[in-house]
């Protein structure tokens, strides 16, 4: 079935991460110079899961579902995918984490930004249950999937990543890393996939 062109365009950051990580800033470099009347957004979220989903769904409630797409990094695609099931909207996840909820439940405390190191957010015990709360695991996908996978991710498990979206459209990166170094090489898979208008 052929999809409508992307229009409106929500990049979610990762854990520690801001709007101005290196994919962030590359995808919106792209959208400004290419697509232009593409609505761009690229919050900052909150350390809290459970307000960053409400402020994110609250800001993209009029967005048209079928013209909309979610890019997700690490934490993000996480999240990516929370929204896609409530918007119904396509989604694309780079190095997602598949249960932060686990692989976080040891970064509660104080935690300095990766772009910022003298800034920090408080990462709270309940945010783990919130986490939890968030999760989509056993939902079909809402809308089409890709998933762009380092085998090299030194974070988190690629193969992990491979078990949980098995419908997505793959593309695994043979080495690489979590940041996914390089990746401007791998935007035309991205773009091809969101089909921006």
């Amino acid at each position: 079935m052929p999809t409508m062109p992307t229009t409106h365009l929500l990049y979610l950051h990762g854990f520690r991460s801001s709007p101005q990580s290196t994919k962030a800033r590359l995808v919106a470099d792209y959208v400004r110079q290419h697509h232009p009347q593409v609505v761009w957004l690229c919050p900052q979220l909150p350390a809290s899961p459970a307000a960053a989903m409400r402020a994110v769904l609250q800001a993209v409630a009029d967005w048209p579902s079928a013209q909309m797409a979610v890019i997700g990094s690490s934490l993000g695609g996480y999240y990516a995918s929370y929204v896609a099931q409530h918007k119904r909207c396509k989604s694309a996840l780079l190095n997602p984490s598949v249960a932060p909820d686990q692989t976080l439940a040891s970064y509660v405390g104080q935690q300095p930004l990766w772009h910022a190191p003298e800034q920090a957010i408080f990462f709270r015990p309940e945010y783990i249950d919130e986490l939890r709360t968030l999760s989509v695991r056993d939902l079909p996908p809402a809308g089409p999937e890709l998933g762009i996978f380092c085998t090299g991710d030194e974070v988190l498990n690629w193969r992990d990543m491979v078990q949980r979206y098995p419908h997505a459209q793959q593309h695994i990166i043979e080495g690489g890393d979590h940041a996914i170094s390089g990746f401007e090489q791998h935007l035309p898979v991205l773009m091809g996939f969101l089909e921006l208008a």
